[in-house]
């Protein structure tokens, strides 16, 4: 069963906001509070957070805690799959990976993984949707990663806007007068214009473990009165995020991953 919620209508806060869009954090603690410093200068007034809080990185409590101080506040919140793999064991995780979410499960705290075990694989409302992964089937995972998958995730989304990660990439797929999703390549800091007469499906990048070659940290501000979304990369201390990867005797690739942007 999937776990899927509406948004009701008069629920919908984000309603004339900036809405900062983070994804794939992956308990890089530095790279969170630095999104999040540059979001609240960006003017957001609310936040989504779009799965894989916890896995890779060294501070999965500092993370959870921070996401759920702002979910109590109104963010919203959605699980990732390494989120569910705290929880639930996941086979196609490669070695480096399940020894990741190995040892976070041991040293988040019961809370926490409720937390996390709690969180819905979709949220919607009237015209946006927030999902990890596909909107087609999020509890299967499914890439995000061409015009045919986009158009396959926007379809059974329903909304004109549909937000989502998994991918640590920023690509926004739009629909053109043919009815087919396109790829377009956004410009960090340039915003969009994205109006709701057609469906929008935009990947905003990864918070904690970017894959472009570059370690600056991926995130977006969707501004719903304007209808325009902004993606940006934020520098923070990726170093001091990899020592500590280190330092707590993960996997030393992965730390090479985040000191690299790989």
């Amino acid at each position: 069963m999937i776990a899927s919620l509406t948004i009701k209508n008069g629920q919908n806060k984000g309603a004339g906001l900036v809405i900062a869009l983070l994804a794939d954090v992956h308990s890089n603690l530095e790279a969170l509070s630095a999104c999040l410093a540059h979001a609240n200068e960006g003017g957001a007034g609310r936040y989504a957070f779009l799965g894989d809080l916890v896995g890779y990185g060294a501070d999965p409590q500092g993370v959870v805690d921070i996401v759920a101080r702002y979910a109590a506040q109104g963010a919203i919140v959605v699980k990732g799959n390494h989120d569910a793999a705290v929880e639930k064991r996941a086979g196609y995780m490669n070695d480096t990976t399940t020894e990741a979410i190995d040892w976070t499960r041991k040293v988040l705290p019961e809370d926490r993984k409720a937390f996390l075990a709690r969180l819905p694989l979709c949220l919607r409302d009237e015209s946006m949707c927030f999902v990890h992964a596909s909107a087609a089937s999020p509890e299967r995972w499914h890439y995000v990663d061409s015009p045919a998958a986009a158009q396959k995730s926007a379809e059974a989304a329903q909304t004109p806007y549909t937000f989502s990660g998994h991918v640590h990439d920023q690509v926004l797929y739009y629909q053109g007068t043919n009815g087919k999703m396109s790829a377009f390549r956004p410009l960090q800091g340039s915003p969009v214009s994205v109006r709701n007469h057609r469906r929008w499906l935009a990947l905003v990048g990864s918070v904690g473990q970017p894959r472009d070659r570059n370690p600056a940290a991926a995130y977006a501000l969707f501004d719903t009165s304007r209808e325009q979304i902004t993606f940006h990369r934020v520098p923070y201390d990726h170093l001091a995020a990899a020592r500590k990867i280190r330092q707590a005797g993960l996997p030393a690739s992965i730390a090479y991953r985040v000191e690299m942007g790989i």
